[in-house]
């Protein structure tokens, strides 16, 4: 009988620091690369929109697939620019097991993915996070970054300010401050992490704005079109991705700079494999910028759907 899991159900299997364990887990094993997501223009021109489709394996254990769908003019009518769902079959017989809902797992997993490459990459003692984007990709990487590091300090930018203010309201907690930021550029030379999980096509974080040993993650640009990054900071910068297949085919904030001449593939430091895996080192000094770069792996949503099912009692 195949099991239908809430979203509460989801979020209190995938504590951060748990699903961190889990996908460091799952990223040293080195096994079988998994296919690039496939992404699909199925909106129109009034209400763009693109299909995702994740397919991932565990061979004997677990098969799994992801649909998404990203609508960035959803914010109009009230809805959220992302919707998934997740289904989780029988490594064996094939046979669906579950089905999960898609958003609360990728919001945390992606927030996890982001945390797994902060550990490796951000100063231990980094205490001042910059969140830009208010969506809940950008809230759950907020979440995920405090499980990580010592965070006494969350500055919010977004561009509706009664958002960006309530955002904040919603990740103060004891011993964090959370705060409004009006000015990014400001706020960017403050950040000793820059978390920018948003829908957008020109950059937002400027090289010239960051200061030396900051850690930004780049979460939201999913497309060759889009991106969060201008060129000056991914050539100043240590970049790394969460994979090399997926970033190099769809990561605009890498896309864009190669096709520029500003920034070349064989400069990347390595993925997520890599660092957990101990093939490639990650911050090699206090004063280095670093750059992770994810555009989402199936690794990761099977890892998070496995780690459910096994939580959470049929």
């Amino acid at each position: 009988m195949t099991r239908l899991y809430t979203a509460a159900e989801v979020e209190a299997a995938l504590d951060y620091p748990r699903l961190v364990a889990a996908l460091r887990a799952a990223f040293a094993e080195d096994g079988e690369p998994m296919p690039v997501r496939q992404s699909l223009a199925v909106g129109t021109e009034e209400a763009p929109g693109h299909l995702l489709v994740m397919p991932a394996w565990r061979r004997g254990s677990a098969i799994g697939v992801k649909l998404a769908t990203v609508f960035p003019n959803n914010a109009a009518r009230g809805l959220g620019a992302v919707a998934s769902l997740y289904v989780l079959l029988d490594g064996t017989t094939g046979v669906p097991r579950a089905i999960l809902p898609g958003d609360e797992l990728t919001n945390r997993r992606t927030g996890a993915a982001s945390a797994l490459a902060a550990s490796f990459l951000a100063r231990a003692e980094s205490a001042t996070l910059l969140v830009v984007g208010t969506g809940q990709v950008a809230f759950h990487a907020a979440q995920a970054h405090c499980a990580v590091r010592p965070i006494t300090r969350i500055l919010v930018h977004g561009r509706a300010a009664d958002k960006a203010e309530a955002f904040a309201a919603r990740l103060r907690a004891p011993g964090i401050d959370a705060l409004f930021a009006p000015d990014l550029a400001a706020a960017s030379g403050e950040a000793d992490i820059i978390t920018c999980g948003t829908t957008a096509t020109a950059p937002l974080i400027r090289g010239a704005q960051v200061r030396p040993g900051t850690h930004v993650d780049l979460v939201g640009a999913f497309t060759p079109a889009m991106r969060e990054s201008d060129d000056a900071l991914i050539a100043a910068s240590a970049v790394y991705v969460d994979t090399r297949a997926g970033a190099l085919a769809e990561a605009g904030d890498l896309l864009q700079p190669i096709a520029a001449g500003a920034w070349s593939a064989d400069r990347l430091r390595g993925d997520l494999g890599d660092l957990c895996a101990g093939r490639v080192q990650g911050r090699t000094s206090a004063d280095a910028i670093t750059v992770f770069k994810s555009v989402g792996a199936a690794l990761e949503d099977i890892t998070a759907a496995m780690l459910v099912v096994e939580t959470v009692p049929a």
